[in-house]
């Protein structure tokens, strides 16, 4: 079983992921396949609120199974 806080764990786990997923990031934009700066828009915009919408996500889990628990 892993050892420490909810928050602490998933911070980690995003952190590693991020940089990771930066990397993949990095991949397409250098690719060639975004041609406009339109395309480079809404790749990063949709990247970036993507990537929030994950981490955030996280803390919702949290508190919907500290609830759950709360009510056992």
């Amino acid at each position: 079983m892993l050892n420490g806080s909810f928050k602490g764990l998933w911070n980690k786990a995003v952190l590693f992921m991020g940089i990771l997923f930066a990397v993949l990031v990095y991949m397409i934009w250098g690719s060639g396949q975004l041609h406009t700066p339109q395309d480079r828009v809404v790749f990063l915009s949709v990247v970036i609120i993507g990537f929030i919408a994950v981490y955030l996500s996280g803390f919702f889990v949290e508190a919907q199974h500290k609830k759950k628990n709360a009510e056992a």
